[in-house]
């Protein structure tokens, strides 16, 4: 059985991931840590969890606890993680951090999108990008968990840029959030009477998730992306448009919604948590509550785009799902265990 620490567990990644965590046939939750609810019982702070676990919050003392578990999860702030991960591994322990932390293999591009100044840089060479269906992540020791747009918009840009049927100057993500993707604290612009029955853009040309895609998709792509703030709890739909390249050039024959299809199917066959749709619009309510990612692409005959539309949770395969995906490659367990999940729907 493995034991498992979960620091920060009363923001919203660290509550989906007790409820995980709670379920899963191979784990067992050894403790949790919160700074602004220690000596707490989680069930009081989320009364959802009554009669489920009588778990106590205690005091983050990585020190003390590092020994205790055999992986941790880190669900903090940006900045924070990177103080507590040396310690951990020194321990013996396996990390999955939720942060950007160990996001990006060189210090200078972390720092000059997040403003922090790296405290470990020479552990960024050691961390795994953890998003499974494009990286190996058995047998690591340090995961640093991908971003929720990213997840979305690398999922559906990766299998193009791979084959080379796409201008990669010229991509443009289009993405919409859930304000639960904004985390726990509140703000004016999360508060309810600012964001109800209104959509909004955010961070425009500026987005930190911005480089993150940029890095994971590789050969120097530089794109656009574009977050929008939707007035529901959770969910991302990332609409992605691309030029297709024209036949001759790289494109060994023109491009097909068919042969399209037949990419996306064999890139991901044997990946769990990506489906392809072919005859249905991805939508948040299809994934809710789940791991998976669902996938649609059209091709645009008339102006030549390659059109993506990409479905996650947030909080799920953006998140918490994913960082127990992470957790069983990192132990070989079966990559669904503990993540069979209905989505909630309607």
């Amino acid at each position: 059985m493995i034991k498992a620490g979960i620091v920060g567990v009363t923001g919203y990644t660290g509550e989906i991931l007790v409820g995980l965590l709670l379920r899963h046939p191979e784990v067992k939750i050894a403790w949790v840590t919160s700074q602004s609810h220690k000596n707490e019982k989680l069930s009081d702070v989320y009364p959802h969890l009554r009669e489920i676990t009588d778990i106590v919050c205690k005091k983050p003392d990585i020190e003390k606890l590092a020994g205790q578990a055999d992986v941790i999860f880190i669900a903090l702030p940006n900045g924070m993680a990177m103080k507590m991960v040396p310690k951990i591994l020194k321990a013996g322990a396996k990390v999955v951090d939720l942060s950007a932390d160990f996001r990006f293999k060189d210090a200078s591009v972390f720092e000059n999108w997040y403003k922090i100044e790296h405290s470990c840089p020479k552990l960024l060479a050691d961390a795994v990008y953890g998003l499974p269906e494009i990286n190996k992540i058995k047998g690591a020791k340090l995961v640093a968990n991908p971003g929720c747009y990213a997840t979305a918009s690398i999922l559906g840009l990766y299998p193009l840029v791979k084959s080379g049927l796409i201008e990669t100057d010229s991509i443009v993500i289009d993405a919409k959030s859930g304000v639960s993707g904004a985390g726990k604290s509140l703000t004016d612009d999360t508060h309810f009477p600012n964001c109800n029955e209104g959509i909004s853009a955010y961070k425009v040309a500026s987005h930190r998730h911005t480089p993150e895609i940029e890095q994971a998709l590789g050969n120097g792509i530089k794109l656009t992306f574009t977050p929008h703030l939707v007035p529901m709890t959770r969910g991302i739909l990332a609409t992605i448009y691309a030029k297709a390249v024209p036949a001759g050039r790289q494109a060994k024959k023109p491009v097909s919604e068919k042969g399209l299809l037949k990419i996306f199917n064999d890139y991901y066959e044997g990946k769990p948590f990506v489906r392809i749709l072919e005859d249905k619009m991805p939508s948040t309510k299809y994934v809710y509550g789940t791991n998976y990612c669902d996938i649609a692409v059209k091709f645009d005959k008339r102006t030549n785009n390659i059109i993506v539309l990409s479905a996650i949770d947030n909080l799920v395969k953006g998140a918490s799902g994913q960082a127990v995906q992470n957790m069983n490659l990192m132990f070989g367990l079966p990559e669904t265990a503990g993540l069979e999940l209905v989505p909630i729907y309607p």
